[in-house]
């Protein structure tokens, strides 16, 4: 009887613990369903945008007021040219980056300091993914190779030197000055962005930026080509 009643009440705490997780687990599983959903439908959506790119563009083309016509277009180019030094840079950004990580963990002795050093440095285009990736993947790999603690310590500490380097000299430097924005600029652009939106603040705000910024220069030389400035 004794053992039985043991049996009862370790079935019933074992079915609360289930019944606590199963909701958890399930709806962990459909996120995880909803971000590889979402995965495979980008290059879906890719292929038919990049397939009928031009001929999107000439409908928006035609519903363009044609005193209007040339500015946008003038515009349009200036935008197009930003956003392709935008994307220069952060390849440059994101080369320098996995050569600074692979060089630097291959310093403090890791057998994979390539392979998570190029992970790292590639996914820095994502804010905060790369160095997430990489401080997991060498951590791991170095509980794995090393047995004393201050390795992991150098670990982290490259990470975290690799952060503070990418996000206040490597980004502005290569980044801001191709897309005509102060380093300064670029910092704050980036601090803003972040607190307003979040993720995606800090993911867009250079692009954004730059952007915006064309509209301001145009928007300058209209105003000083204006009859408000001009007049006497």
């Amino acid at each position: 009887a004794a053992l039985k009643n043991l049996l009862m009440n370790h079935w019933q705490s074992a079915g609360g613990v289930a019944g606590k997780l199963l909701p958890l687990l399930s709806s962990g599983g459909g996120a995880i369903i909803g971000i590889f959903v979402n995965l495979m439908l980008i290059p879906v959506a890719m292929f038919y945008l990049l397939r009928d790119w031009d001929e999107l563009l000439a409908h928006l083309d035609a519903l363009i007021p044609r005193h209007w016509h040339d500015k946008v277009h003038e515009i349009g180019g200036e935008v197009d040219g930003v956003l392709a030094e935008f994307l220069r840079g952060q390849i440059a950004v994101m080369l320098l980056m996995s050569a600074f990580y692979s060089l630097v963990l291959w310093l403090v002795g890791l057998e994979f300091a390539l392979p998570i050093g190029i992970v790292a440095g590639m996914l820095v285009f994502i804010p905060y993914l790369g160095m997430i990736t990489g401080l997991t993947l060498a951590t791991l790999a170095a509980a794995m190779q090393f047995t004393e603690f201050s390795s992991v310590l150098w670990v982290w500490a490259a990470f975290a030197a690799g952060q503070l380097l990418e996000g206040t000299l490597i980004t502005p430097w290569l980044v801001g000055e191709r897309i005509g924005l102060h380093p300064l600029a670029v910092i704050f652009a980036l601090l803003a962005a972040g607190q307003v939106l979040g993720f995606f603040g800090v993911l867009l705000a250079l692009p954004l930026s730059a952007i915006l910024l064309v509209g301001l220069r145009h928007g300058k030389a209209s105003y000083l080509s204006s009859s408000m400035y001009c007049k006497p």
